[in-house]
């Protein structure tokens, strides 16, 4: 029996995406000497933010949990013969949680402000995204399937043969970047940007689309 004979292409799609979602990436921390006191203060603090989120007209459970760690807390020294030594301070507790509401600088103004005026005194960092990021992957891949049937089908009419059933189609395991990050640094100081009169950061951020790219490899047979 004759062996099939194929046909094997690569297909590129790429997507240049207008972010819809402002996401908030919110981190609280803490140095303290108990671990009960650890774990009451990080549960005060998160208390604490929920509220200011309730406040802003968000949901309560719109505040979520990304990471939470407790880790021991050493700090080094000098004993008395110069030796270095280290020794326990505590337990260090980093809770991080993102925020997500649609694309709105005025919004976005009264809720950092809000947050970094909390009691709290949470690190924050600003980034945008897409709200259906399975929808934009599936777009993905369908641009990168017509691609490389495109390109198929025009080496096929070239080589006076055409194509038959798909037999394969493989695809990389990569995941695409859909956020944008503006910050370099996360925001801790309440003054680092101007206030308007209503309580709220003065906020005129443009973010930049998000380019994203996938591919992948069909297998045909050919007639």
């Amino acid at each position: 029996m004759d062996e099939k004979r194929i046909i094997r292409v690569s297909g590129r799609g790429r997507l240049r995406l207008r972010p819809d979602t402002t996401r908030l990436t919110v981190t609280l921390g803490g140095v303290f000497p108990e671990y009960g006191e650890t774990l009451r203060r990080s549960s005060a603090d998160t208390e604490a933010l929920r509220e200011v989120a309730a406040a802003l007209g968000f949901e309560r459970e719109a505040l979520k949990t990304l990471s939470f760690n407790i880790d021991t807390e050493y700090e080094g020294y000098n004993d008395k013969n110069g030796e270095y030594r280290q020794r326990f301070v505590g337990y260090r507790f980093t809770h991080v949680m993102k925020l997500e509401f649609p694309v709105d600088n005025e919004l976005l103004g009264r809720t950092l402000y809000a947050l970094a005026h909390s009691p709290a005194a949470p690190e924050l960092r600003i980034s945008y995204a897409m709200r259906d990021a399975e929808a934009v992957k599936r777009e993905l891949l369908g641009a990168a399937v017509a691609d490389a049937s495109a390109k198929a089908e025009a080496l096929c009419r070239a080589a006076g043969v055409r194509l038959g059933d798909i037999l394969r189609i493989d695809h990389s395991s990569g995941e695409p970047e859909l956020e944008v990050r503006p910050m370099a640094r996360g925001l801790l100081a309440k003054n680092v940007m101007a206030e308007s009169a209503d309580g709220a950061y003065d906020m005129n951020v443009e973010p930049d689309d998000i380019t994203v790219d996938d591919s992948v490899t069909v297998t045909w047979e050919i007639k």
